[in-house]
């Protein structure tokens, strides 16, 4: 079996209070996502806010998904579709959910 290319990334951003954001991190998968990613929701002076976004690589298009601190809703219905073609397990996605409800 050959190594699977990943068509779709991760983004995570934190807030300051007067809503402007910075890219805290870019990850390929919801293990790196959920080990390195979630732990970085305090970064610098952005401290008011957390989002993970889903983005397909290579495209024009707005992002797939965003999911917003403090309460990240409806994470395992919106990533079904994405367990369904493959790209995720039904594992992670209940791992990633999990770990976004976790208080940081």
């Amino acid at each position: 079996m050959g190594i699977k290319f990943r068509r779709i990334f991760w983004v995570t951003e934190q807030f300051d209070d007067e809503g402007f954001s910075e890219v805290t991190g870019i990850y390929t998968s919801v293990p790196d996502l959920i080990e390195t990613g979630l732990g970085t929701r305090v970064y610098g002076d952005k401290k008011a806010g957390f989002r993970i976004t889903l983005c397909a690589l290579d495209t024009t298009r707005p992002p797939l998904l965003s999911f917003s601190s403090p309460d990240f809703q409806n994470v395992e219905a919106h990533l079904a579709q994405f367990v369904e073609s493959g790209e995720m397990s039904s594992d992670e996605v209940a791992r990633l959910a999990e770990a976004l409800r976790r208080p940081r």
